[in-house]
């Protein structure tokens, strides 16, 4: 892989943070994609604010993009949420391109996860055990290190990659879910009462209860539902830059998943011998991700985060002068 060279399509999913958003592009001009997917959801009703916002940020997405490179764009006119707004712009990605890589606008990748991608992209076409390439890993030193990756259950979305044949199986709605849950048809594939109860919680959330407004829950089933497998690179590749101010589901900027360092997993890539999921591994990243880092925040917390932050850019804003 070399400047100018890079022909694995890449799918930038982005709203209203502009920051965040610059920072994520600049760092792809050290391999000048010749093909981006730009995908912007619509301002909220009513928000004035976040319709100045989201315009700015689609107009700087354009202008920083300033390499020779095929651009294409699905900006929504109105506000698709969390739920619908992704996992819409993920589709329309993948109803143009076989395969490529998905990066939101808080996800910093490292300059060799691109290549790492597209390695795996290629290895992996045509394998149905395989559906998931993240950038992901939480282990830090604790990570298998025998290979440049290993095999996991946990789809993480922080920086990934996949092919259409694997997305055509996504159902925001997990309308086999109940059928599953009440069969106890899943139940195996998780290591404990504790993982099971879980994930069947989070998927309630999602799709029964609708009390959460998610989109990779709901991947992550479609991928244990079909056997498919993700890959976790030994180092991680991709940093969360977006906890804090902004944040939607990551309001807490004290949490360990924050800003976690990448590391270069290098030019070659060393493959496993044998695609097993490596369940050790992953008992170790439900506990540290789901199990004890996540101490979830409370209502009252989230309500403060929010109100503070809109607050603080209500006052910058009239600090500048914008409001009269």
């Amino acid at each position: 892989m070399s400047k100018n060279n890079f022909d694995t399509p890449i799918l930038i999913i982005f709203w209203r943070r502009s920051t965040s958003l610059k920072i994520v592009l600049d760092s792809l001009r050290v391999i000048a994609p010749v093909q981006i997917f730009l995908a912007s959801d619509g301002p909220r009703e009513g928000n004035s604010l976040e319709a100045e916002q989201v315009a700015q940020a689609r107009l700087l997405a354009e202008q920083t993009i300033d390499w020779p490179c095929e651009i294409t764009k699905r900006y929504s006119d109105s506000n698709q949420g969390c739920k619908y707004g992704p996992a819409n712009a993920i589709t329309w990605f993948f109803s143009h391109v076989e395969e490529g890589i998905i990066l939101e606008d808080d996800c910093l990748p490292h300059p060799s996860f691109f290549g790492y991608c597209e390695n795996l992209l290629e290895r992996y076409r045509d394998d149905q055990r395989i559906w998931h390439i993240s950038g992901n890993n939480f282990l830090g030193d604790e990570s298998p290190s025998d290979y440049s990756y290993f095999f996991s259950k946990f789809t993480f979305i922080w920086g990934w990659a996949s092919w259409r044949r694997c997305w055509n199986q996504y159902d925001p709605e997990m309308q086999s879910w109940p059928l599953m849950k009440n069969g106890h048809l899943l139940k195996e594939v998780f290591a404990s009462e504790e993982e099971w109860n879980y994930w069947s919680k989070r998927w309630d959330e999602v799709s029964i209860d609708h009390s959460v407004t998610a989109w990779a829950y709901q991947w992550m089933y479609a991928c244990i539902l079909n056997g498919g497998l993700a890959i976790l690179p030994k180092s991680n590749l991709v940093e969360n830059i977006g906890f804090g101010e902004g944040g939607v589901h990551t309001l807490n900027q004290d949490s360990p998943m924050a800003n976690i360092p990448t590391q270069d997993i290098g030019q070659e890539i060393k493959h496993p011998s044998y695609i097993l999921q490596d369940r050790q591994a992953d008992h170790k990243l439900f506990s540290r991700v789901y199990a004890e880092s996540q101490t979830p925040i409370s209502i009252p917390r989230k309500f403060w985060l929010k109100t503070y932050f809109t607050f603080m850019g209500i006052a910058q804003r009239a600090s500048q002068g914008i409001f009269g």
